[in-house]
């Protein structure tokens, strides 16, 4: 990258911070989340994201699902409600359902979209539309990723605010789809390209995750390799969703959503070790990483 654009990036390190809560507040004032996802073989990666929504804050979580893992997913989750909705054959979202969720995304103030959804043809339509609706805070991961860049064009396409959380075999996929040069080397370089590309916000996941609008810059120096197992990224898709949820600017949202993350990691391998951490560790340690910066 040029030394002249390198000047125009804007380098983060202060990490934000939510607003202290009022004594007279109820739940509608910190957030509506749906979360989106689920298919028959992963029904735990939604119950995941929706119980680190309500861990971030979100005051009231909902989760749109296939029909067949619906009660599943609400045992797995019962502070979140649930949606059950049209399926295919494979256990996941029909084109029926696309019409039923994004009516569903009306009532709420923040998308969180990919855990555990699958790949299909319907699931792509799927992707289309939601990205079409208009000033909507969007988080994508997983496999909302994969469906994306089946969307064609789909960065002209995308009205909603999208925060995109790749790990780098994903980003990969979203740079073949939008540029014809090679991978850059420096991690630092790609998020920054993908960002602008797109014209969206890209969270590149991996150890340094990179947080980046094209115009502003972090690398969190939280986490570590213990958190490279199933279901770490569905907590920090509910959790981005969360602090967005309660007012937070979306680049913020991810900012703070990734140190919190990572910062969690770091009290969970001080528990039980890297070695046999996983997605609940997370979970249950998210208190103590939100009352160390407050």
């Amino acid at each position: 990258m040029p030394a002249q654009t390198r000047k125009k990036i804007k380098s983060i390190r202060a990490i934000p911070s939510l607003p202290r809560r009022k004594r007279d507040s109820h739940k509608g004032d910190f957030g509506r989340v749906l979360i989106i996802g689920g298919s028959r073989g992963m029904l735990g990666a939604p119950a995941l994201a929706a119980s680190a929504a309500l861990r971030g804050g979100a005051g009231l979580v909902k989760m749109a699902l296939p029909k067949s893992i619906q009660l599943a997913c609400a045992a797995l989750e019962p502070c979140a409600t649930s949606l059950a909705l049209p399926e295919s054959g494979a256990g996941t979202f029909a084109t029926a359902a696309i019409a039923k969720i994004t009516n569903a995304a009306k009532d709420h103030d923040v998308l969180a979209v990919g855990p555990g959804l699958d790949k299909s043809a319907a699931l792509s339509k799927l992707l289309g539309a939601i990205i079409g609706l208009a000033n909507k805070p969007v988080v994508i991961d997983a496999d909302g990723l994969n469906n994306l860049c089946q969307v064609r064009d789909w960065p002209k396409k995308a009205r909603a605010k999208l925060v995109l959380t790749p790990h780098p075999g994903e980003a990969k996929r979203l740079w073949a789809g939008l540029k014809k040069s090679a991978w850059p080397k420096s991690r630092r370089d790609a998020a920054l390209e993908l960002a602008r590309s797109c014209r969206q916000i890209v969270v590149l996941k991996g150890a340094g995750t990179v947080v980046t609008d094209g115009c502003r810059i972090y690398v969190n120096k939280t986490g570590n390799p213990g958190m490279a197992s199933g279901g770490s990224g569905d907590v920090l898709t509910g959790l981005i969703a969360a602090l967005a949820g309660q007012g937070l600017e979306l680049f913020d949202s991810a900012v703070l959503g990734v140190y919190i993350h990572g910062r969690a990691g770091d009290l969970a391998a001080e528990m039980v070790g890297q070695v046999s951490l996983t997605a609940h560790d997370l979970l249950e340690v998210l208190p103590d990483a939100f009352r160390q910066i407050q």
